[in-house]
């Protein structure tokens, strides 16, 4: 257990996060955001991101859960010294939420390691929590 956290230690991940007013209407609950990760890798081997679990969250406590192979269609290789960028949305009826979650990753050797993706806020700007 302790190496799949040395592991998981040398990917670092960040997020920026986007309200899309273009595609939200309040009058519906509709409210769209988008979000751009960064996967960067710090370790000594080449990792392969096998699959995403996420947790997105509204703020009536509801939770989407999402598993999938890859992100945006990609099960990316990550080299040593890389970072790999993607972006994607999700669609919350509440005008406040989070995501988190976690990636699977591939080691050469077969063996696999989960990726903690900390918990991001998802707000439409300019609103009181």
């Amino acid at each position: 257990m302790q190496e799949s956290r040395l592991e998981a230690a040398a990917i670092e991940i960040s997020v920026q996060t986007q309200y899309l007013e273009d595609q939200s209407d309040p009058a519906n609950h509709r409210y769209a955001f988008s979000y751009t990760i960064g996967i960067e890798n710090h370790g000594k081997e080449s990792v392969k991101l096998l699959s995403r679990h996420w947790l997105i969250t509204d703020d009536n406590n509801r939770v989407e859960e999402v598993r999938g192979p890859g992100v945006v269609g990609l099960q990316p290789m990550i080299h040593p010294g890389q970072k790999f960028v993607y972006s994607s949305g999700a669609v919350l009826t509440t005008q406040f939420g989070t995501m988190q979650g976690s990636y699977e990753m591939l080691k050469p050797d077969g063996s696999r390691f989960d990726v903690p993706i900390p918990a991001f806020l998802l707000s439409r700007p300019h609103s009181v929590h």
